[in-house]
């Protein structure tokens, strides 16, 4: 299938590892040309290098807000257009209730939160008919995770944000998208099984309530991810979409 990216220009924040990372690589690999960010400037070019000619590294912190100009700007700059963003972004700290303090809060407000707000704005202003903004969230936008209250607070936030704006861009061509990972084997779905005092049995249990019976590999979700930001999912727009092996137990 034909998913009609080739020569389609992206922005992938948080696109030097996990994720983002594997979000780029599908896309690259179907022809798409992107700007790959992270908060290093080395780890940024490195990350470019490994995807090949067609991603440029820009080292940005979604918290600043002239990040996005910025990345819209390079996407211009190095392969002369912008077809559309992947705002993603590292998970804030783990933590119960009593857990994390107000400068965590307010740190991965602004990261998490707020700079997705302020890239999906710059976004919205600079695509034209045809153009995605894409999400990616957790699957703590239906269903709050254990330990992880943070998170839990923002991702359906921002959930409720991309449904509303997708409302509003819709009528331009626009479409919004968002994607709900769960258990995806990446750096940190590791760190947060290490949290227990038995990673292994933390990572057996929690396979064991996947129906596939196994953690995705971020190639899976990044396939989905090239998917719904192409050309061919041009009918999908306002849906929150779960990467999950079938944990998430509604409709």
């Amino acid at each position: 299938m034909d998913l009609g990216l080739k020569d389609r220009v992206y922005v992938v924040t948080g696109g030097t590892r996990g994720l983002g990372n594997a979000a780029a690589r599908e896309l690259v690999a179907d022809g798409a040309k992107v700007v790959v960010t992270g908060r290093d400037q080395q780890r940024a070019a490195e990350a470019a290098a490994e995807l090949g000619g067609n991603a440029v590294g820009v080292a940005v912190d979604n918290a600043d807000s002239g990040a996005p100009a910025r990345l819209i700007a390079a996407a211009r700059e190095h392969f002369g257009g912008f077809d559309g963003i992947l705002i993603s972004v590292g998970g804030p700290p783990a933590g119960g209730l009593a857990d994390n303090t107000d400068a965590q809060w307010a740190a991965a407000f602004e990261s998490v939160f707020l700079g997705a707000v302020r890239l999906a704005r710059a976004a919205a202003a600079e695509l034209t008919e045809g153009g995605v903004i894409g999400f990616v969230l957790s699957g703590s936008v239906h269903e709050p995770i254990p330990g992880l209250s943070i998170s839990n607070g923002l991702r359906p936030g921002l959930a409720g944000f991309a449904k509303s704006i997708a409302d509003e861009l819709g009528p331009r061509g626009i479409r919004v998208v968002g994607l709900l990972p769960a258990r995806i084997d990446t750096d940190r779905v590791r760190e947060l099984d290490g949290l227990s005092a038995d990673p292994a049995a933390a990572r057996t249990a929690n396979e064991s309530r996947i129906p596939l019976r196994r953690y995705g590999t971020p190639e899976e979700f990044g396939r989905t991810a090239a998917f719904l930001l192409s050309p061919a999912a041009s009918y999908l727009t306002g849906i929150m979409v779960p990467v999950d092996g079938g944990y998430r137990h509604g409709f």
